[in-house]
């Protein structure tokens, strides 16, 4: 259980869905030990955030548990979809906790958000990786197939097409040395699905990933950005992605505490 989700399901404002699959990453694998190590490094961390005033075990957090994966992503994606969209159906935020970024697809398809906002490395925007249409670099033209936009923070790397597609007006992207400076807005009424892929935060800080890219973000501007998303009131889910057992827990410490810190603030948000 992620620490301090002891809320019964169905009273959870939040619920964790662990999603562990692990078939596309191209460069170094291991995201399905992601949601196993989130957890794990999230013991450490006190209860009380002194920003929002707000206790962790307070907030309505329940955790469902992993979803075991399986070798096919088309048909697992599927499959949490649906277990995402009870989440949604009981009028919670889904916190999915990866794997490989593939994962996001299932929870913005669950969410159906106006705007998908992303902390990542990567543009994600490819049409296809090796042949494969559904994988960890077709996360955000999926994402777009159902959100009328795309914020992508932190992007650093991407083919000669992605950036002909970011180009178009329902992509924005926000480069490392801009994400301080960047600001949230969206229409009052818009939903927001909000996906950080821990690749976003320069290797230095999160070398455990399966695709780092050096020249990214600090730990400390992810932080500032997950909760400005959060404290707009309009995120109607999140997830944390591509952490692996490749280091000695940095990515997924980092990964724990910014679901933590988006929880805060967004149980602040709504009370306000």
């Amino acid at each position: 259980m992620f620490p301090g989700a002891g809320a019964e399901r169905d009273d959870a404002d939040f619920v964790v869905v662990g999603a562990p699959l692990d078939v596309s990453t191209s460069f170094q694998p291991g995201a399905r030990f992601g949601p196993d190590r989130v957890r794990r490094y999230a013991r450490g961390f006190d209860d009380y955030d002194h920003a929002t005033g707000t206790r962790f075990s307070e907030c309505d957090v329940s955790d469902h548990g992993d979803v075991r994966a399986w070798d096919e992503a088309a048909e697992y994606v599927e499959y949490l979809e649906g277990v995402c969209t009870d989440v949604v159906w009981d009028d919670a935020v889904p916190l999915v906790v990866g794997g490989e970024h593939t994962v996001s697809v299932a929870g913005v398809r669950a969410v159906d958000p106006d705007v998908f906002v992303c902390l990542d490395a990567h543009l994600d925007l490819k049409a296809s990786f090796d042949g494969n249409e559904l994988s960890h670099a077709t996360v955000t033209r999926h994402a777009l197939d159902v959100a009328d936009r795309a914020v992508v923070l932190g992007a650093r790397a991407g083919s000669e097409g992605e950036y002909e597609r970011a180009a178009r007006a329902d992509v924005e992207v926000v480069p490392p040395e801009s994400v301080p400076e960047w600001e949230p807005a969206f229409d009052a009424d818009a939903s927001v699905y909000c996906s950080v892929d821990v690749d976003a935060a320069d290797p230095a800080f999160a070398p455990g990933t399966g695709t780092p890219e050096p020249f990214g973000l600090t730990s400390r501007e992810c932080h500032v950005a997950v909760r400005a998303v959060a404290a707009t009131g309009q995120v109607d889910g999140f997830d944390v992605v591509e952490v692996n057992d490749r280091d000695d827990g940095q990515a997924a410490t980092l990964a724990a505490k910014l679901l933590r810190a988006f929880v805060h603030e967004a149980a602040a948000a709504t009370e306000t």
